[in-house]
């Protein structure tokens, strides 16, 4: 699977992305937007653990490499869900720092949604950023997103308690 844009290219993740991909993710202001999940310090090994992972995902989960001018700018990946969420889609992603601010975040929502609601059987693709990410707020703005909900006290990053909040898009919005 390959999507591109006029300014990026999603596509698979590679053995061979493995250091670039660690020198992005080994950025405190990355790891400070994220869930714990994501290790900080990010190590050559974390990169090639999360390689594999998104090399061995199946139709439950994708985790696709933003490219830009044929170098690993960041991650972006899609977690279907179960249940009674099936229809649901949650999105996560992280850009390498200098590249922050320069639209190519959007670029590569937008052109997972779209790729998303053509291809898949679901009506709601949503985005959880913690309250005080504005970068990544607007990233889901200007993406088409709509403020869901503001969770007070939700999170916990960095032995702070936090806000949260739920951004969506509906397959209907985009027709």
């Amino acid at each position: 699977m390959k999507i591109e844009t006029d300014k990026i290219i999603l596509r698979p993740w590679i053995p061979d992305d493995a250091e670039r991909l660690a020198t992005i993710a080994n950025n405190k202001n990355i790891y400070d937007n994220l869930r714990d999940a994501f290790p900080h310090p990010y190590s050559i090994d974390d990169a090639k653990r999360y390689i594999e992972k998104a090399q061995g995902l199946n139709v439950s989960s994708i985790l696709l490499a933003i490219e830009k001018d044929g170098s690993v700018i960041g991650s972006i990946g899609a977690f279907f869900q179960n249940d009674v969420y099936r229809k649901n889609v949650e999105i996560g992603y992280f850009l390498a720092e200098e590249c922050w601010g320069k639209g190519l975040m959007t670029k590569a929502v937008t052109a997972l949604v779209k790729y998303l609601f053509q291809n898949f059987d679901i009506v709601r693709i949503y985005a959880e950023p913690f309250a005080r990410n504005t970068g990544s707020r607007k990233v889901l703005e200007n993406a088409g997103f709509k403020l869901e909900a503001v969770l007070k006290k939700n999170i916990i990053k960095n032995d702070t308690i936090e806000d949260s909040c739920i951004y969506s898009i509906l397959g209907e919005n985009l027709k």
